[in-house]
């Protein structure tokens, strides 16, 4: 454990980050499941209204800095293939 006061601070707002960062990464990785479950079972209406949550979900974790703005873009625009590639 730290000595420095400073540095006990930094642990621990850096535990509660990681907290908020982990949150978030799972709430993104739901929306994604969500839409690939859609995919499987080839139901176009479901997948693209999940996909607009998931796209939603993956572009605030972009802005809070948890991904990367190209990880965010990746991201969507697999995912948007993906929907579009259902016939």
């Amino acid at each position: 454990m730290a000595n420095i006061k400073s540095a006990k601070k930094r642990i621990l707002i850096d535990r509660r980050n990681a907290e908020r960062n982990k949150s978030i990464k799972s709430r993104v990785k739901t929306a994604i499941k969500r839409v690939n479950t859609a995919i499987a079972a080839n139901d176009k209406a479901a997948a693209s209204t999940e996909l607009i949550k998931a796209v939603s979900e993956i572009d605030k974790a972009a802005k809070k800095g948890i991904f990367h703005k190209k990880t965010a873009s990746r991201k969507v625009s697999r995912l948007t293939l993906a929907v579009n590639k259902i016939a």
